[in-house]
């Protein structure tokens, strides 16, 4: 099965992309999902987290408080590089196991969206490559209005990412979503149809 990332930097629209391509019958795997499920209540992933960074990045119910566990990591590069470090061999594990239950049913093309594909080196392991990008100003606007954060606090969380147009010149194909869903979904039926013609080509990966 042809496994395809799709990744970009934060706020850039890459969940907007992925329910594109899903509407198109594209099978998608959200890290993300996989992330959450990683670290439920009571997971040995979540226990080790609570050993590094304290009980404080507890809910109530004894959940992860993602904003508390944010707070502490996007203003730390070190700390970010722990959280890393234990959380995205977890992750990468689990997303495998979802890409062997799509194979066994028969799916020929899966995508895979993740929002440090690249950072983490997981995009090597991909079939190909898809970049979404969109420009400062809605980004900022996004994160701003989504999340609660303040301009600075926002500011921050896009600087402690790779800038896109880095992860742009990796990519096989780049989707702009400035310019409005109509034009994005015209973008993504075209990468669709490319994407489809090229799978039967491209040898398969390792996931």
């Amino acid at each position: 099965m042809e496994v395809i990332g799709l990744t970009g930097g934060i706020a850039a629209g890459k969940s907007t992309v992925a329910r594109l391509f899903a509407e198109l019958g594209c099978a998608v795997v959200d890290a993300d999902q996989v992330a959450r499920s990683v670290v439920a209540a009571g997971s040995p992933v979540l226990a080790t987290l609570v050993e590094v960074f304290g009980r404080e990045i507890l809910a109530a119910d004894g959940a992860l408080d993602r904003p508390a566990l944010g707070t502490l990591v996007f203003a730390d590069p070190a700390a970010r590089a722990r959280l890393e470090g234990i959380t995205h061999p977890a992750i990468a594990a689990a997303s495998r196991a979802r890409f062997e239950a799509l194979a066994q049913r028969g799916e020929q093309v899966a995508l895979y969206e993740a929002a440090l594909l690249i950072e983490t080196g997981r995009h090597e392991e991909m079939d190909g490559l898809i970049v979404v990008t969109a420009d400062e100003a809605r980004r900022l606007a996004r994160l701003i209005e989504r999340d609660g954060l303040s301009e600075r606090e926002a500011r921050q969380r896009l600087e402690a990412q790779w800038p896109q147009q880095r992860k742009a010149a990796l990519a096989d194909h780049v989707i702009d979503n400035s310019a409005g869903l109509d034009d994005t979904r015209r973008q993504v039926e075209r990468v669709w149809r490319q994407v489809a013609r090229e799978s039967a080509r491209r040898p398969k990966g390792a996931l």
